[in-house]
C-alpha cells in the first residue's frame, strides 16, 4: 500500500512519556546494560540462542495465559457490575444461526452501506495535487463513487515586482524547509478533508438504514488541530458529528485493536464469536479535547459537545476467530445488540482477518476508482502537454 494512499487516521494522541523505569518492566533489564556493548556478543550462534527465545516464548505465553483467566473471572464481571454503559459487560453469539440471520436481516439485503476513502499525492516543485475519493457500497451494489482534488500552488507570480515576489518565494520556502510546515501542513489538510468527507458521505448519500464506517464516529482529526483552528471548520465539524450521533443513531465503526494495547487486552481474553462492552466514550473523549491543544471559546465548545455525545456512544471489543485480532466497535447506546451482531457478522465472512469485509470492499473499490498509478498517469501526461505549450509560448 502506498504511504499517500494510506494516511493514517487516529482517534487518540499518543503521549511519550516513556523512562527507564518503563524500559526495565517492559524488557526485564536495566537500560544502562543494555546499551553496554561490553553486554553484547560477537556474532550469534542460532542453536544457542533457540533455547534463550523458547523460555521467553514459553513465560510469555504462561502470563498472556494468567491475565486472560484474569480478565474473565474478575474485569468482565466488574464491567458488568458497574453498568457505565447499557448492556455492558461479556456477550456470547449463542450460535451461527444467529449470524445467518444477520446476514439475511441486514448485509444481504442492502441496509448496511459501508464507506470507504483512498487518497493520493503529486508534489512537484511548480504545484502540488492531492486527490481523495470516497466510495459507498453494500451487498446489493455500489451505491457512487466521489472524488475532489486539491491544488496548492506557492508559485504564483503577479508581475508587479518580479524580483520582490521571487524573494518572497524564497523566504515562504526556507520557512516550510526548517518547520517541515509545508508538509505538515498539507498532511493535516488532507487527513482531515478526508476524514470529514468520508462522515459526510456516509451521512447525507447513503440510503440504508445502518451505516458502517472505519475509525471512529468522532475522530481525533476532527477535534483538534487543523479543524479546530476557524470557527466555520469547528462548528461544520461538531454538527455533522451530532447529525450522525444524535439524530441517525444506526452506526457502527470498527477499528483495529492494535492501535490501543490497553483495549488489545480486553479483545484478547475473547472467544470466537463474543463481544465485551466496556464503557461510552465520554471520558476518552474528555481526555482528547484536554491534550489536543484547543484553547477559549473552542475549547469550550469541544467540551460542551463532548459532554452531549459521549454519553451516547458505547465502544467495545468483538473477536470472530482464534486466528484473527479482536477489533474496537463503537456505536450509539440505544443500539448496542444490533450493531455488534451487524460487525461481527460481517467480519465472519473472512476469518481469517476478522474485520468487516464490507469495508474492504468499499476500500478495495475506492484503490480501483481512484488508484495511484491511474492518477499519477493523467498529471504526467498533462505536464508534458503543458511543457510544450510554455516552450512554444516563449
Amino acid at each position: 500500500m502506498e504511504d499517500n494512499e494510506n494516511i493514517e487516521e487516529r482517534d487518540f494522541p499518543v503521549e511519550n512519556q516513556t523512562n527507564v523505569d518503563d524500559f526495565k518492566r517492559a524488557y526485564g533489564e536495566d537500560f544502562s546494560n543494555a546499551i553496554d556493548i561490553d553486554t553484547w556478543r560477537i556474532g550469534e550462534n542460532l542453536a544457542q540462542l533457540y533455547p534463550l527465545i523458547e523460555k521467553e516464548l514459553i513465560q510469555a505465553k504462561q502470563d498472556e495465559q494468567k491475565t486472560r483467566s484474569t480478565f474473565r473471572s474478575t474485569i468482565f464481571p466488574k464491567i458488568k457490575e458497574l453498568q457505565h454503559v447499557p448492556a455492558a459487560g461479556l456477550h456470547k453469539i449463542p450460535s451461527e444461526d444467529i449470524i445467518e440471520k444477520v446476514h439475511a436481516g441486514f448485509l444481504f439485503n442492502g441496509a448496511v452501506t459501508a464507506c470507504g476513502s483512498v487518497s493520493a499525492v503529486y508534489d512537484s516543485l511548480p504545484i502540488s495535487i492531492t486527490q481523495i475519493g470516497v466510495c459507498l457500497v453494500s451487498y446489493q451494489g455500489q451505491h457512487g463513487s466521489y472524488s475532489h482534488r486539491l491544488f496548492r500552488r506557492d508559485l504564483r507570480f503577479k508581475g508587479d515586482d518580479p524580483i520582490k515576489e521571487a524573494v518572497d518565494l524564497l523566504e515562504r520556502r526556507r520557512r516550510s524547509d526548517n518547520a517541515e510546515g509545508k508538509t505538515q501542513m498539507s498532511d493535516l489538510a488532507i487527513r482531515g478533508i478526508r476524514t470529514y468527507a468520508e462522515r459526510a458521505i456516509l451521512l447525507e448519500r447513503a440510503h440504508s438504514t445502518w451505516l458502517l464506517g472505519a475509525g471512529s464516529p468522532t475522530p481525533f482529526e476532527l477535534m483538534t488541530g487543523f479543524w479546530a483552528s476557524r470557527t466555520e471548520m469547528k462548528d461544520r465539524s461538531i454538527a455533522l458529528m451530532k447529525k450522525m450521533i444524535l439524530e441517525h443513531k444506526r452506526f457502527v465503526y470498527v477499528q483495529s485493536s492494535d492501535r490501543s494495547l490497553e483495549l488489545k487486552t480486553f479483545g484478547n481474553a475473547l472467544n470466537p464469536y463474543e463481544y465485551v462492552v466496556i464503557d461510552t466514550l465520554e471520558d476518552r473523549l474528555k481526555h482528547m479535547v484536554e491534550v489536543g491543544g484547543t484553547r477559549n471559546t473552542f475549547r469550550d465548545s469541544y467540551q460542551n459537545f463532548v459532554q452531549e455525545v459521549g454519553p451516547k456512544i458505547a465502544f467495545g471489543l468483538y473477536r470472530v476467530s482464534k486466528l484473527s485480532s479482536p477489533r474496537i466497535f463503537y456505536c450509539h447506546v440505544d443500539h448496542i445488540y444490533t450493531a455488534a451482531h451487524i460487525a461481527m457478522a460481517d467480519s465472519a465472512l473472512q476469518m481469517h482477518l476478522g474485520s468487516p469485509m464490507l469495508l474492504d470492499l468499499a476500500d478495495s473499490l475506492c484503490k480501483t476508482a481512484f488508484g495511484k498509478s491511474d492518477f499519477v498517469a493523467s498529471i504526467e501526461q498533462a505536464y508534458a502537454k503543458a511543457e510544450v505549450v510554455v516552450n512554444i509560448n516563449k
